[in-house]
């Protein structure tokens, strides 16, 4: 199979755009006419089936306009077998879509677990009309037990064509705890960067970027511009854009001069854009698909003023 990093580009090129958008389902926050027959009966198949017809809907509003999708595989985890099973038929259903799809999973672990971790989520695509394989294109890799903690990732990715973000620097407000301890007078989250660069080194595809990536957060906007110095050939997989308080401005930091090098994920910014302003104003939970389009165009155009995709 092609490289992940060159298929990922095609995607982007395809829809002139580096946004991203996450799939975060929250059965309390999908639209009532989707959760009220589930609402009473509180049984978790009908709720996960709740989860994936949201998460379909929102697949078909945002792939005209998207290239790239991450579901987040706790949302649906949190209901069991039946929410898993719904990550499942999400990801397949954007994968039959076109859709790079980043199964945001953050596995992270040693020896033959790692492994095991590895060939649920990037082995071949199973031909599964019932949705059942959870093979993303990529998924997210916490590299915090060390190198042979990655090293069977990088091995499914290399093999099968698939990807990896190795979190890096996150963007969450506590990173800074570990992330930022000094080792031997360096960041931490530094030493990682680099080691991402031994990682993909023999992952570079034809346009010049590996298929192991990093997960580098849009607030914090120095350490990221330092991390894309560092990092020349890793995409970077930013969150933190929207309803974290990021903006265009601080994402621009993120790419190459080639206009490359960054998919921007925005989550509740989008799949729940009615419930903030100015969409809820405008359009409110009863235009509800209306809003969440409006929210991925504005987001599209907002990016366009740092990164040129096309």
């Amino acid at each position: 199979m092609q490289n992940f990093a060159d298929r990922q580009i095609a995607a982007i090129e395809k829809k002139g755009t580096p946004a991203c958008v996450g799939l975060d389902p929250r059965f309390e926050l999908i639209p009532r006419e989707i959760r009220d027959y589930a609402r009473e009966s509180k049984s978790p198949a009908d709720q996960a089936e709740c989860l994936f017809t949201f998460s379909r809907e929102v697949l078909d509003v945002v792939e005209p306009h998207v290239g790239v999708v991450k579901p987040q595989v706790a949302f649906y985890e949190r209901l069991g077998v039946a929410g898993l099973a719904a990550y499942a038929a999400t990801v397949q259903t954007a994968r039959w879509k076109g859709l790079i799809v980043i199964g945001d999973v953050k596995r992270g672990d040693i020896g033959s677990t790692a492994e095991a971790y590895a060939a649920s989520h990037l082995k071949d695509l199973e031909e599964d009309e019932e949705g059942g394989s959870l093979t993303a294109d990529a998924i997210t890799v916490n590299p915090y037990l060390g190198t042979d903690s990655v090293e069977p990732f990088v091995a499914m990715a290399r093999e099968k064509g698939r990807g990896i973000y190795v979190l890096v620097k996150t963007s969450n407000p506590s990173a800074a705890e570990f992330q930022d301890l000094k080792v031997d007078g360096t960041e931490l989250f530094v030493k990682v960067a680099e080691k991402v660069n031994d990682w993909g080194r023999e992952l570079v595809g034809e346009r010049g970027y590996s298929s192991v990536g990093a997960v580098v957060g849009a607030t914090y906007p120095e350490q990221a511009a330092r991390l894309r110095k560092i990092m020349p050939r890793a995409y970077l997989l930013v969150p933190g854009y929207g309803a974290q308080g990021a903006a265009a401005e601080d994402v621009g930091v993120c790419f190459n001069d080639d206009g490359l090098g960054a998919v921007v994920n925005s989550s509740r910014g989008i799949i729940y854009a009615w419930t903030r302003p100015p969409y809820k104003e405008q359009y409110g939970e009863g235009r509800w698909r209306e809003a969440i389009e409006a929210a991925t165009k504005d987001m599209i155009n907002e990016l366009r003023q740092v990164a040129v995709a096309t």
